[in-house]
């Protein structure tokens, strides 16, 4: 899992220190995250979302669960 995130994020044009966080919050509950990606796959299938506004939208609705990984 870590290995895929390095890949996926290699190229991303966010500083490291947010990369880590990011990578620590997937370790801590990769069941939310894999919940989340499901639900904006499906408004991005059903609703023709773009990727970034659908993730955005499923973000909010577990923005409270977020939170508390980013701690």
């Amino acid at each position: 899992m870590k290995q895929m995130l390095n890949r996926a994020m290699k190229d991303a044009p966010v500083p490291v220190e947010q990369k880590e966080m990011l990578m620590n919050m997937v370790m801590k509950n990769p069941a939310l995250f894999q919940k989340i990606a499901e639900e904006a796959q499906s408004l991005i299938k059903d609703k023709g979302l773009d990727q970034m506004t659908a993730v955005m939208q499923v973000a909010e609705k577990y923005k409270e669960e977020l939170k508390g990984l980013a701690k």
